[in-house]
């Protein structure tokens, strides 16, 4: 199966865990890279799998962080580069 990223950058800590929280609940996708820049002022959260779990994970993660504080980015990147990947993933595979 082809896979796919999802990205989703947030303003503040407290909206990227209520994203992901609906992001990981809506479909079968992994949490594979948190960043968090501006003393956690600006946090983005990247999740793979399918490219329909991941395009559904980001859906629903950008209309429940939205309700909480701005979103600043939410994209899906299907098929990424296998460099890609390895930029992203936080753990050693």
């Amino acid at each position: 199966m082809e896979k796919a990223i999802a990205l989703l950058e947030v303003q503040a800590m407290v909206t990227a865990i209520v994203g992901l929280d609906a992001m990981v609940k809506a479909a079968d996708v992994k949490l594979i890279h948190v960043e968090k820049r501006l003393g956690g002022r600006l946090v983005t959260v990247v999740v793979e799998g399918t490219v329909s779990a991941v395009e559904a994970a980001a859906e629903a993660g950008r209309a429940a962080a939205a309700q909480v504080g701005p979103v600043k980015l939410c994209e899906v990147i299907a098929r990424p580069h296998p460099q890609i990947m390895k930029f992203l993933y936080t753990d050693p595979q």
